[in-house]
């Protein structure tokens, strides 16, 4: 009887089929059996590999780069969206007095930290007397211009050989920034600062700059002759002596208690004191030198700890 017309019986006992096809040579006849007793095809192992690596490779490489990327930090929050975050932190520092003409007048910017109730800003910044028979206070700019909100305000402390200033003001809080360890900071870190570089001029409308930390050198003093040099000058000298953040940007007076950030963390790691002035003062917004210092965000933290404010 011709092969294609056997009926394959079940073996006795054996619970297993015998198929006649198993000696074809077509891969598709033999699959169609299902002769235990006959070994079966298989996939090449090349070929189960690049099945395997067909599903995993999809799914393993977008994690790794998710990864990668959040361990260098690229991941983490852009300028725009940093700036977007930071701005509602931003305030001014002024005074008002009701009887004056402005009654209210621009010092310099400030950034909110702690509780939401407290600011960083500089020590010049409020180092004005105030006139006190005339009712004059001090007062921290809260909101945006359209909206912008005076709130009495009171100095918590000072560091005058490094230009810092904590105060506390009155009323709701704001959204705080985080202070981190200006130990941190490379050289060549791209980093960013947000303020009011020309006051209340066109309003109080906090503009964002861009930075490059150059170098972290001395903090420059005026010059001393050797006849002015005594023990206790030495000292001085020696005890107040550290090291400020020279940055590659533009900053104006306005600038004055903005602070240093770095955009993909949002934590400040600077502030904002002056700047390279080629000639007056005033040519510093016509012939900017393009080199603005900060204090390092260290000498913040060992105030509000002086001060036994809380992060």
């Amino acid at each position: 009887m011709p092969t294609s017309h056997v009926q394959w019986p079940l073996v006795p006992n054996s619970g297993v089929t015998h198929c006649p096809l198993r000696r074809t040579t077509s891969l598709k006849a033999r699959l169609s059996c299902t002769d235990p007793l006959e070994p079966q095809p298989t996939m090449p192992k090349i070929r189960q590999i690049d099945f395997v690596a067909s599903i995993v490779r999809p799914i393993i490489l977008p994690l790794l780069l998710l990864f990668l990327l959040q361990a260098s930090g690229g991941i983490a929050q852009t300028l725009p969206e940093a700036i977007a975050r930071i701005k509602p932190s931003i305030v001014g520092i002024g005074t008002f007095q009701k009887t004056r003409s402005p009654a209210t007048v621009f010092n310099g910017t400030g950034f909110v930290v702690a509780d939401g109730r407290h600011v960083i800003t500089n020590a010049h910044v409020v180092a004005k007397d105030l006139n006190v028979e005339r009712l004059e206070g001090l007062i921290v700019l809260v909101g945006s211009a359209e909206g912008a909100e005076g709130r009495p305000s009171q100095i918590v402390a000072v560091d005058r050989p490094r230009d810092l200033a904590l105060l506390r003001f009155e009323g709701e809080p704001v959204p705080a920034l985080i202070v981190g360890d200006s130990a941190d900071l490379r050289e060549g870190q791209d980093l960013a600062f947000t303020g009011f570089p020309i006051g209340m001029a066109l309003g109080l409308y906090p503009a964002t700059h861009k930075a490059t930390l150059a170098a972290i050198v001395p903090i420059a003093r005026p010059g001393i002759t050797a006849k002015q040099l005594n023990p206790r000058m030495i000292s001085r000298l020696r005890d107040t002596a550290y090291g400020v953040l020279q940055l590659d940007a533009t900053a104006f007076p306005g600038n004055s208690g903005s602070p240093l950030y770095d955009p993909a963390t949002r934590r400040v790691y600077g502030i904002v004191n002056s700047v390279f002035v080629q000639g007056t003062r005033e040519q510093a917004i016509t012939r900017p030198s393009g080199i603005t210092y900060a204090i390092p965000s260290i000498h913040v933290l060992e105030l509000m700890q002086q001060a036994k404010v809380a992060q």
